[in-house]
């Protein structure tokens, strides 16, 4: 689940266009539980995109206060991971460049969206969009943000 009712499409080379959409009805809707890969492969390769999820979402929270941004839950285990942000967007990423050539834990070879990242952030481009949030700090500010990931079991 992301906690964003809208995000900020890319062009063929995954860079922001300066739209940002709403997610209602379209397979990046994260807003209800559901698999992450029950729609991957509607998402189809482009020029510099081998396809899959690596889109920024603008998060629900409008005032910079902690809240909830995403979960992950994993149903054979139980485990479930909480992320809690003060920041306005996540990128969701999901293994695209993974091509089997890195080997994990058992000889398990990590191929294709075999992965997953979940990444609190300002938007994208920002500097060259003045309609998303500002990510300019004049001299003699301070930028502060907080980042939560919470792990349990149920």
């Amino acid at each position: 689940m992301i906690a964003a009712s809208h995000y900020t499409p890319i062009d063929g080379g995954g860079i922001p266009t300066g739209e940002i959409k709403a997610v209602k009805d379209t397979v990046m809707d994260f807003t209800k539980p559901m698999k992450i890969g029950s729609r991957i492969a509607k998402l189809p390769p482009s020029e510099g995109n081998p396809g899959g999820y690596d889109h920024n979402y603008c998060l629900n929270s409008k005032d910079n206060s902690m809240a909830l941004a995403a979960t992950l839950y994993d149903a054979g285990s139980g485990r479930l991971l909480e992320i809690l942000t003060t920041e306005p967007g996540i990128q969701l990423y999901t293994g695209n460049y993974l091509d089997g050539s890195n080997v994990g834990k058992g000889g398990k070879k990590y191929e294709k969206h075999h992965g997953i990242c979940l990444e609190t952030q300002h938007f994208p481009d920002s500097v060259h969009q003045p309609h998303f949030p500002s990510i300019v700090l004049r001299p003699g500010q301070t930028y502060q943000h907080h980042t939560v990931h919470r792990f349990s079991v149920s």
